[in-house]
């Protein structure tokens, strides 16, 4: 096979990922980045002089990095230090209800039957034996291979795996499916929750998102440094092997000859040529015709009122007191069906929203507790709406207001110092994700089908391929990973048949 060249846009998670292993393989690869950091939205910013996560928080399916690290012929060790949570997270609707989960089930299994009951306890043990059969029936045949359509998803499972099939529940909503597991609403809230992992509500997506259960209970990790740490891991490596990662890098075109890609060019003109292109941005972005009008007509259109959550958060360095945060906790707020409804049916803020912390500076442990000041991620689903819709500062100050009286009435109080604050809005991430009116995940996973709507590797024009969490397997940074595996199978593939 010969030398070929390949541009990959965006230094995402699924950016990354195509970059190392097409370089691994031999194929020059220039990595453009319109960011001065990797990473998209596992981005990292400075408060207060110090660095914190601003995007995801938790690391995941690390079998997933374990094979694409030795692919690339290292191993995940050699260029990231990760510790195992015990606590999976903390859960709190009252200053009095708390619940934590744990990696270990069956202690999993102790704590919920001393928060809810015996009989609790042993539906809790059912949903896990429900969640494990999911992934176990999606994870080879659709989460780690080429987007099926459902009869393909039904050849693939073959014979054995059917009757794994009919048991998914595809056209149960998960809210539903959780009333059959659970009586205690507090339960049915936690776990229902999932569905926000993709950026959806628990009462439009399918019970199949049961499985992200299955996937924290295999474990959950903490990375020295911070999540952005992974990506610059990745980008560290993909450069040794030979990639070629210019950052500040905007490209303004996908160019082709009308019957193929043929490279890009650049927001200042520059123009490069390539025998692929991976475009690791959002769909959105490609179908509004941010890349030109022949990339826009390889994906299909992205209804906006198909997005999925946006969010309001606070990136802080602040004391706290009287609640013994751990490393993930969650402030559940009293009307889960409101908040929802306001998100999606209304488009504005929650009444009482639901309040994520990632506490960057402590484990899992209570006796991990430290004084003075300590980094803090306060995160609320939002309407996805930056694009047409700028929240007035008086709905900014009430959304903090009700937030931050919800962690005071579980008994956490925050002395936040405005010079030490950063607050991102639906419209920032709009406009750090252009034509995603501040979209975290892509499209929404709301209904049976919206697995399958979401785009392939492959796009109608040939030499143009898809990567990130807006396309197939889905949203979330593991999901982003395989989709960049993915991507570097089928530009490696084509490739060859071509030099064939």
């Amino acid at each position: 096979m010969k030398e070929h060249s390949v541009i990959v846009v965006g230094a995402g998670m699924g950016g990354l990922v195509t970059a190392l292993l097409l370089t691994n393989r031999g194929l020059q690869v220039t990595l453009l980045e319109r960011a001065g950091q990797p990473g998209g939205k596992m981005r990292e910013v400075q408060v207060a002089g110090q660095p914190l996560d601003a995007g995801p928080t938790v690391f995941t399916m690390r079998w997933v990095f374990d094979e694409i690290f030795a692919e690339a012929g290292t191993s995940l060790e050699t260029h990231l230090r990760i510790r195992p949570l015990e606590v999976l997270a903390r859960h709190a609707w009252s200053a009095e209800e708390r619940l934590d989960l744990f990696a270990d089930v069956e202690r999993s299994t102790d704590a919920i039957g001393d928060f809810s009951g015996a009989d609790e306890a042993r539906r809790f043990r059912g949903f896990c034996r429900a969640a494990r059969g999911i992934f176990e029936t999606l994870d080879r045949p659709f989460i780690r291979g080429s987007l099926p359509s459902p009869v393909g998803l039904v050849g693939r499972v073959g014979p054995r795996g059917f009757r794994g099939l009919m048991k998914i529940k595809p056209f149960e909503t998960l809210w539903g499916a959780l009333g059959t597991h659970f009586r205690d609403p507090r339960l049915r809230q936690l776990f229902g929750r999932y569905a926000t992992y993709c950026g959806s509500s628990p009462f439009l997506s399918p019970a199949t998102l049961m499985l992200i259960a299955h996937v924290e209970q295999v474990g959950v990790w903490t990375v020295e440094g911070g999540m952005h740490q992974t990506a610059v891991a990745l980008a560290k490596l993909a450069a040794e092997k030979g990639a070629r990662i210019r950052y500040r890098s905007e490209v303004a075109e996908i160019t082709t000859d009308r019957r193929r890609v043929r490279g890009v060019t650049l927001a200042d003109g520059e123009r490069l040529e390539a025998d692929a292109v991976v475009a690791n941005a959002d769909v959105a972005a490609i179908a509004a015709g941010r890349f030109g009008e022949q990339a826009r007509g390889a994906v299909p259109p992205q209804p906006p009122a198909q997005r999925s959550l946006s969010a309001v958060t606070w990136n802080l360095v602040a004391e706290t007191e009287g609640f013994p945060l751990l490393r993930h906790t969650v402030f559940f707020s009293r009307d889960y069906p409101d908040e929802f409804d306001a998100i999606f049916q209304r488009a504005s803020l929650p009444g009482e929203p639901t309040v994520y912390v990632c506490a960057h500076d402590r484990g899992d442990r209570t006796d991990e507790l430290r004084d003075g000041p300590e980094r803090l991620l306060f995160l609320v689903n939002a309407p996805a709406v930056g694009d047409t819709r700028s929240f007035d500062p008086v709905e900014i100050e009430q959304c903090e207001t009700r937030a931050f009286s919800l962690l005071e009435r579980c008994g956490l109080r925050v002395h936040k110092d405005p010079e030490a604050s950063l607050m991102t809005t639906p419209a920032v991430f709009d406009g750090l994700f252009p034509a995603t009116g501040g979209a975290l995940y892509g499209q929404a996973s709301h209904g049976w089908r919206a697995s399958f709507n979401r785009p392939a590797t492959r796009t109608r024009l040939p030499g143009l391929y898809l990567a990130g969490g807006s396309v197939h397997p889905g949203a979330g940074v593991p999901m982003a990973a395989l989709s960049g595996r993915l991507a570097a199978a089928c530009v490696l593939s084509d490739l060859t048949s071509t030099s064939r």
